[in-house]
């Protein structure tokens, strides 16, 4: 499974997705250029950890409409972004770990 991760990784979500030896790819802006360099268009999942982020999740769907979106942040996802993510997850409810091997 290829996960292109985006925003700061604090929880340690990529380093989880590695251990179930997920091939991840990390970027911290996520803009087009960024997701392009990080492997979007062979993506299986995005994986976004900052809210901030959100207008990148019409980005990458436009890269990659199959791709699946996953949010892991707490915080508020906004309307705009909401319809286009697949999963939205709060880190104080699941552990890295259980997230990876959901995924």
């Amino acid at each position: 499974m290829q996960i292109v991760i985006a925003g700061a990784d604090e929880d340690g979500l990529g380093a989880a997705l590695s251990d179930i030896e997920a091939d991840v790819h990390a970027v911290d802006v996520a803009n087009r250029p960024g997701l392009e360099e990080a492997g979007i268009h062979e993506a299986d999942v995005y994986l976004l950890t900052e809210m901030r982020q959100a207008t990148s999740i019409a980005v990458a769907k436009d890269l990659n409409p199959d791709v699946r979106v996953v949010i892991y942040a707490d915080g508020s996802l906004p309307d705009f972004a909401s319809r286009q993510a697949d999963l939205v997850v709060d880190p104080d409810l699941l552990s890295p770990e259980a997230v990876a091997e959901e995924l």
